[in-house]
């Protein structure tokens, strides 16, 4: 690996102008008000795997068109009151694999709520929510990048997105979570979904994005031909006369766009030498944030970013956004 990008400097100024569709918003709300036409129901099933420190449950809950969306919830064994909470997602082609792989935010004191990412759980960690709906009728590169990418409709992270304000919708559900006090965070796809989230549901208090993937898409794929996006670039090589649409897709779900709507305190992190999500693309989410913000920059680090670094940066964070409005 080596340094591609811009400069540090370079990168902290870097305002890229958005391509966002004139209805972004029309759609979104389109989106989420037809998700929420059906019934969330949310249910906590108690799983046990023999831990002590940690209560975990199995969740269900229905996210876009009312599809069933499996989770995790795990929480602090010893607790009293309402629990600040942690939603996460999980990076691309992972699932939510077992209860017991997610223990760092309930040993932290908080409630941690996991969400399958439906269609995906078999590349590196496996997960048990189906994709139900078709790809939108269009051929696809293997993966989701491409997916229903000729109509904002029928994309496939159009699903994954409403899942995502429908997971927040259900951790709010549970009567030992403070509702008030609602955190989103991931990796990679998980960092972007993160960001989305954010955008969408614009009272949660914080978000904690790593190496968000998802962001400034064609700059990516213009700078780097490494997968996921390069799905985006084979698509286009072989479909020469669909690329102005494939990228007015995109724009519907641009982390550039949902930043400018998320008002959440945030903690981004970056490695200047990801070939995977380059820094320029988090640097345009990070830098058109509408909240309070900050980021960790990992100079000679790649798609890992700070790794366990972040994570102590990430506990540190939340806890200091928890007992400012009330201690855990």
């Amino acid at each position: 690996m080596s340094f591609f990008d811009f400069s540090l400097t370079e990168l902290k100024i870097y305002v890229p102008a958005r391509e966002e569709p004139a209805d972004f918003d029309a759609f979104w709300k389109s989106t989420l008000d037809e998700a929420r036409a059906f019934p969330l129901n949310a249910k906590f099933a108690r799983v046990e795997y023999g831990l002590v420190a940690q209560d975990t449950y199995d969740v269900t809950f229905n996210g876009f068109g009312g599809q069933p969306i499996k989770g995790w919830l795990i929480l602090p064994s010893q607790r009293k009151g309402k629990l600040p909470c942690v939603v996460e997602f999980i990076g691309y082609g992972g699932g939510r694999s077992f209860a017991f792989d997610w223990l760092l935010w309930a040993s932290t004191g908080c409630a941690h709520f996991v969400m399958d990412t439906r269609g995906q759980g078999s590349s590196w960690s496996g997960g048990d929510t189906p994709d139900l709906y078709s790809a939108g009728g269009n051929s696809h590169i293997p993966g989701s990048m491409t997916q229903g990418i000729l109509d904002p409709q029928h994309y496939f992270y159009r699903r994954v997105f409403t899942d995502a304000v429908r997971a927040i919708e259900a951790a709010r559900r549970h009567p030992e979570i403070d509702s008030s006090r609602i955190a989103v965070t991931g990796g990679s796809q998980g960092g972007g979904i993160a960001i989305a989230a954010a955008g969408l549901v614009p009272d949660v208090v914080a978000a904690l994005p790593d190496v968000p993937f998802l962001c400034h898409y064609r700059r990516a794929t213009e700078i780097v031909d490494t997968y996921p996006y390069k799905e985006i670039a084979d698509y286009c090589h072989i479909h020469r006369d669909k690329v102005a649409t494939v990228f007015n897709t995109l724009s519907y779900f641009d982390g550039v766009n949902f930043s400018t709507r998320a008002k959440a305190k945030t903690l981004f992190s970056t490695g200047l030498m990801d070939q995977i999500c380059p820094p320029s693309t988090v640097y345009a989410a990070y830098n058109h944030w509408a909240g309070e913000k900050e980021i960790k920059v990992y100079a000679y680090n790649g798609h890992e970013g700070g790794g366990s670094y972040q994570t102590v940066e990430k506990v540190k964070f939340l806890k200091n956004i928890w007992s400012a409005r009330q201690t855990c």
